[in-house]
């Protein structure tokens, strides 16, 4: 039997899918799933497990499909969010579970809000890190309309921030190739902390089709020295082994299915609205999901009937960065919000 906060290792499978996944905490504990955005692992989660599973509560943190230890489909159609949604609700069955509560990052944000979209009967509450409810959901168009243009003229930068998505579907084997060259390096490249100075200069992924890629020039990823503040050597070693091991190919087809996904999350029951307790939780200096200050979270809290926001002082590596800060937001909603999934309560 583990020993309270220690983590283990699990896998289930399916007829049509391999989950690897986490856990912490007792068995019979209210459930909790933590699910990883790109190019992450369930070790992203490695402040958040130990510590809710002293709690009392079962934490699951599992690799996402196209990552770590789970399924790797080579296809871009079964990295949509009808698919992954499915894995989850699977998972949830395979630990017989009728409900958890899901808390997204990233592109793990989007799942989460599909679990309470579509499956709101197995969802006791969803919290989301940095990327709120309903953003572009309904294309390109619609995120337009929420683009800060003092920071992002159109002229010049006409998908300001998130041009680095059509970069994907313009040019996706030339976008993983240069990642899959040195896929630590890329990691070391990727996970730093955001200057607080920056917050009113353009994003550097608002450029990466004018520079032709994320590391134009430079044969993949440059050598840079690790921002210990994110991840240790070890923690990106990690990362970067299983990047080598799978490639790029499955974390940047989560960007190819733009049009089914709209569909998907347009055919949610009720209109999309949720009725559960919801946790938006902004990252002070993250200038690619800009939260603070702009208009990204408004179709958010047009949709949430049961809403709280909280910031952390972080960019968008939160639960990394400031995994004391974001523990305490995330346990203290949770005891206020969700009174019957708290340990020892009936569920």
């Amino acid at each position: 039997m583990p020993t309270t906060g220690q983590i283990t290792e699990h896998v289930f499978e399916s007829d049509r899918h391999k989950s690897f996944y986490l856990a912490s905490g007792p068995e019979d504990g209210p459930l909790v799933v933590f699910i990883h955005g790109w190019p992450e692992l369930s070790l992203s989660w490695r402040h958040q497990l130990p510590c809710l599973g002293a709690l009392g509560f079962r934490v699951i943190a599992p690799d996402m499909r196209g990552y770590g230890r789970s399924s790797v489909p080579d296809t871009h159609d079964a990295y949509s969010m009808e698919q992954i949604s499915t894995d989850m609700i699977e998972l949830l069955d395979h630990l017989g579970r009728d409900k958890a509560v899901w808390i997204g990052h990233d592109w793990g944000s989007p799942v989460a809000w599909t679990l309470a979209s579509h499956y709101s009967d197995r969802t006791a509450a969803v919290a989301s890190l940095c990327i709120p409810y309903r953003l572009g959901v309904e294309g390109f168009e619609a995120l337009a309309a929420l683009i800060d243009r003092e920071i992002y003229p159109v002229d010049e930068y006409p998908m300001a921030q998130w041009d680095y998505m059509a970069h994907y579907q313009e040019n996706f084997a030339g976008a993983t190739a240069e990642m899959d060259i040195n896929p630590y390096n890329t990691i070391v490249a990727l996970f730093r902390q955001a200057d607080p100075n920056d917050a009113d200069k353009p994003a550097m992924t608002a450029s990466i089709r004018k520079n032709g890629g994320w590391f134009p020039g430079m044969n993949g990823a440059p050598e840079m020295p690790i921002d210990e503040n994110v991840i240790s050597p070890e923690e990106a070693r990690t990362y970067g082994d299983l990047l080598a091991k799978n490639g790029f190919f499955g974390p940047n087809s989560y960007y190819m299915n733009t049009g089914a996904n709209t569909e998907y999350t347009l055919q949610a029951p009720n209109d999309g609205q949720l009725e559960m307790p919801v946790l938006f939780v902004h990252a002070a200096y993250d200038y690619i999901a800009k939260t603070l200050g702009t208009k990204l979270a408004d179709p958010m809290r047009a949709k949430c009937a049961n809403l709280e926001e909280a910031t952390v002082t972080s960019s968008h590596w939160m639960a990394q960065e400031k995994p004391v800060e974001l523990n305490g937001i995330l346990a203290r909603w949770l005891a206020r919000a969700v009174p019957d999934h708290w340990p020892g309560q009936s569920e």
